[in-house]
């Protein structure tokens, strides 16, 4: 009997998915827990199982598009059962296939011609089917397209047509004899930034050579950034946190001097026993992780009409991606030991920065974890994990004067941002928990039991 395939929800906080790849086409055989979609979620890609086996008969998310989860997907069936009954809920035509939603080619009837790329075989153009077909109602090439994917790994979009056949129509309004055209299009020189020196303003070939010899101001160049995947994600997240949570951030001043001599002295032995360096993050999460069992409330999320104060300690750690940002996380953090915390943060960053993490390791954090030391930040506002209740910035170790026992020394200093839900705790809880951890930095010895 044949049955809806529909987007369940693969993280506590997903209210929708990008499908980038189906493993398997219509037509196809499916068994029951065989990967059948990638979706992109909660910032990682994950394969989506099919829940049952049978045939592929209908695919009805593309790939490329957004979905909002318990939507269709699929119909998996038989080979010959009718599934009308089934679709008909979900037939309304996508935007980008309805004809107002694209607009008609016009004909190029000025000089300049845009020269063809050298030709680059179709199979490695990474096109979505409906960027295909876009492509081929505006008489654009696949070949012409190639390298202009703005997509996962590269892959062609629909936007990415539109955006080729503007810039088309754009340069199909220069006047220019072909040769220019071919020549500008060689030296990467767009023709629109030239002023023509032949008649009616016609750009020659003279004139582009003189461009390309010429010397130029670095520029900006306008660019286009679809606001879909994992940006959107971010974006959504932490407007989502923004508006619900009012945030409170407290800052803490920690003397890491001692911090960093212990670091300096375990460092060798610590690599040469772990096959690990120790970080100054790993240290900083072990001090978390303990200072919540004395501080619990940090550790809690906002439910309903009720603060569920959880049992285990998942610490988040954000990790920056090219697009975006992801946090994986820790579990039971506070029953780790330090070289566990540091392998592991190792493994996970890893694992994120290659697309490759489980949906248990990006989910169930209780409490997160942010560093932008290495940019030399001092001070700043994190934004609370939805689903959480408290976040800790960590900013930069700088050498400052200081005053210790009446007189000025140097020393190594990190500022602490707390960000945390004034629904759930008050400042002075808050606080404490930060001058716990702080308490702990400063006298880093007892992170090593």
């Amino acid at each position: 009997m044949a049955m809806k395939f529909i987007l369940p929800m693969l993280g506590q906080t997903m209210e929708e998915g990008t499908i980038t790849k189906w493993l398997k086409k219509e037509g196809d055989a499916v068994e029951k827990g065989e990967p059948l979609v990638e979706v992109m979620t909660d910032k990682v890609n994950m394969e989506v199982e099919s829940p049952a086996s049978g045939i592929l008969r209908k695919i009805v998310a593309q790939e490329e598009e957004t979905i909002p989860v318990m939507e269709l997907l699929a119909i998996i069936g038989t080979a010959d059962e009718p599934i009308d009954d089934l679709l008909s809920e979900s037939e309304a035509p996508s935007r980008a296939e309805t004809p107002e939603a694209v607009s008609p080619t016009p004909s190029i009837v000025l000089e300049v011609l845009e020269p063809k790329p050298t030709a680059v075989p179709t199979s490695r153009v990474f096109i979505s089917p409906r960027a295909k077909r876009l492509a081929k109602e505006h008489g654009i090439p696949v070949e012409a397209l190639a390298g202009k994917g703005t997509g996962p790994s590269g892959r062609v979009t629909e936007k990415d047509v539109l955006a080729y056949a503007a810039m088309t129509r754009e340069l199909s309004k220069v006047k220019a004899t072909p040769l220019a055209a071919k020549i500008a299009t060689d030296k990467r020189i767009d023709l629109r930034e030239i002023v023509g020196s032949g008649p009616h303003g016609k750009v020659t070939r003279e004139d582009v050579l003189q461009a390309v010899t010429a010397p130029r101001l670095a520029t900006l160049t306008e660019k286009i950034i679809p606001f879909t995947g994992m940006r959107k994600m971010v974006a959504d997240a932490v407007a989502k946190s923004a508006q619900t949570a009012p945030h409170v951030t407290l800052t803490a001043e920690v003397d890491m001097t001692e911090a960093v001599k212990l670091r300096t002295q375990v460092l060798p032995e610590f690599e040469r026993k772990y096959g690990v360096r120790l970080s100054f993050t790993d240290l900083i999460t072990k001090a978390v992780a303990r200072a919540i069992l004395d501080h619990p409330i940090v550790n809690a999320s906002l439910e309903g009409n009720q603060i569920r104060i959880h049992g285990e300690v998942n610490v988040g750690l954000a990790v920056a991606l090219d697009d975006g940002l992801i946090v994986p996380v820790i579990h039971n953090a506070d029953r780790k030991s330090l070289p566990e915390i540091s392998l592991e943060t190792k493994q996970l960053a890893e694992k994120a920065r290659a697309g490759k993490l489980s949906g248990r390791e990006i989910s169930g954090g209780t409490f997160s974890i942010t560093n932008l030391g290495a940019y030399g930040i001092d001070i700043f506002n994190p934004v609370i994990t939805p689903g959480q209740s408290a976040i800790l910035g960590v900013c930069r170790i700088a050498d400052k004067p200081v005053v210790v026992g009446g007189q000025i020394l140097i020393r190594s200093m990190m500022n602490l941002c707390l960000s945390f839900d004034h629904r759930v705790m008050d400042g002075a809880p808050a606080a404490q928990f930060l001058a716990n951890v702080k308490e702990m930095l400063e006298a880093p010895n007892q992170l090593l039991v």
